[in-house]
């Protein structure tokens, strides 16, 4: 029988914002909890759903111009956090860490900054740090966690969600599978930027 887990807080950090709307509005219809940071945040607020900010969480604020936003034990804890195990129940409870059901990413465009022509220091900005680490804790602890690492997700998560807040670990699965693929890619594609660009 399939390992069934309920989504109750989400935590949503993208690029892109379009193609949420419907993911939104069924999380919100569902009762989940929503958690953003910056842009994603004040967009999700402006289409009418609470959503508390990571730094409300975290108690730090964005830092050194955004690079530092998620990269906290308060999230990350709440990510990689193994239900059912009473060593981690334990600390989660010690520290005052709420755990985290579903994570959604959409990673800083790398590739299309290259294309553009924009300058090493552009480009460099655009190498994501905490959404590739968001989408490697996710997918890592993927029995209890589901991890969407791309717009590309969006209409395989909505299409569940039609059906509840809840996934079976074999969604679960194939998301974090998933999850691996997009993050190898993203390296694969600043590996070669590097190999290439002027030294």
């Amino acid at each position: 029988m399939s390992e069934i887990k309920t989504i109750r807080t989400a935590l949503i950090s993208v690029y892109h914002k379009d193609g949420l709307e419907e993911i939104l509005a069924a999380l919100h219809r569902e009762g989940v909890k929503l958690l953003s940071t910056g842009g994603t945040q004040k967009f999700i607020e402006s289409l009418g759903y609470p959503c508390q900010r990571v730094e409300d969480v975290t108690a730090y604020p964005s830092i050194l111009g955004g690079r530092v936003k998620t990269l906290h034990p308060k999230i990350f804890g709440g990510i990689l956090s193994r239900r059912g195990l009473a060593e981690d129940e334990a600390e989660i409870l010690k520290y005052a860490i709420s755990p985290i059901d579903l994570v959604i990413v959409d990673l800083y465009p790398f590739e299309a900054t290259v294309a553009s022509g924009a300058t090493s220091a552009e480009i460099i900005e655009k190498i994501d740090i905490g959404g590739i680490s968001l989408i490697r804790a996710g997918a890592k602890n993927f029995k209890d966690v589901v991890i969407i690492p791309s717009k590309s997700e969006y209409a395989a998560l909505t299409d569940i969600l039609q059906e509840g807040a809840q996934t079976t670990i074999e969604q679960r699965r194939r998301f974090a599978a998933r999850a691996f693929e997009v993050s190898s890619q993203y390296d694969t594609a600043i590996h070669a930027w590097f190999e290439t660009s002027e030294k």
